[in-house]
């Protein structure tokens, strides 16, 4: 790969790394420029540890360089976590949704599992304008894995993926064939595209100016060291934004619908 070093090239390896891991959404891309849509995407989001070395402004680095500034927090109780939102003056370019676990609400033996990942990665490829399409830089076993998903898919998620987009999202406001996201959903199932169902195909609604929806995510075989899984991998979801009283569209996230959406990778 090329060196890279601008948000342009950034995003576009981000969508690369992605499509590998998740091919349908290239397939529903596809899907919907065959109907005559043009696909914008809404925002990428990425996971992460709240420990220093790999937190949220360690991620973070390359979008503030490139001029994306922080325009929201987050807070998810039941999960554990915490997010920010970045956005782009350049309204082309996509959010960028950062979120982090919480470690020390979990037990001493995920924090001890979670360390001992974190200070596997070398300190050089965090500063790397591209660690955030870099995968997994660390070993780790299929009873680790487990043992996280026990207590955190996201932990488990995040320990055998790496560092990489969770997740890209469809503008379906700029879907010039679908009248509604509904109508969406239907042409996703039709094809033959399993929904996360969790709280509802549909997350959200015009009342909080957000309505969301996503795949669930593909399959993937992992190499642990000590064996091949087959775990879940990435998900594309589909935003539709509505405007508020002031008659711009709502930007921001909502996060009683993140939280279920966030289920789009469970087992």
């Amino acid at each position: 790969m090329s060196e890279v070093n601008t948000i342009d090239q950034l995003l576009d390896e981000m969508w690369k790394d992605y499509i590998k891991l998740n091919p349908g959404a290239q397939k529903i891309v596809e899907l919907f420029e065959a109907r005559g849509d043009k696909v914008i995407n809404d925002h990428i989001a990425l996971r992460t540890f709240n420990l220093k070395k790999v937190g949220i402004d360690a991620l973070a680095k390359p979008f503030l360089a490139s001029g994306y500034v922080e325009s929201g927090e987050y807070h998810f109780e039941e999960k554990k976590l915490y997010a920010k939102h970045f956005q782009h003056p350049d309204k082309t370019k996509p959010k960028i949704f950062i979120s982090e676990l919480l470690v020390e609400k979990f037990s001493d033996k995920l924090q001890a599992t979670v360390k001992k990942i974190v200070e596997q990665i070398p300190a050089e490829n965090i500063e790397k304008f591209d660690f955030t399409c870099s995968g997994r830089s660390w070993e780790v076993a299929s009873s680790t894995y487990e043992e996280l998903y026990a207590e955190s898919e996201y932990a488990a998620w995040l320990s055998a993926i790496g560092y990489r987009p969770n997740h890209f999202t469809v503008f379906v406001n700029e879907l010039e064939s679908f009248k509604s996201l509904e109508e969406l959903n239907e042409a996703l199932k039709s094809a033959g595209f399993a929904l996360n169902d969790s709280g509802g195909e549909i997350k959200g609604s015009a009342d909080v100016y957000l309505e969301q929806s996503s795949t669930k995510a593909d399959k993937i075989t992992v190499n642990f060291s000590d064996k091949e899984m087959t775990i879940p991998s990435c998900y594309f979801e589909f935003a539709k934004r509505y405007p508020q009283e002031n008659g711009e569209l709502y930007q921001g996230f909502v996060a009683k619908s993140a939280d279920k959406i966030f289920e789009s990778t469970n087992r």
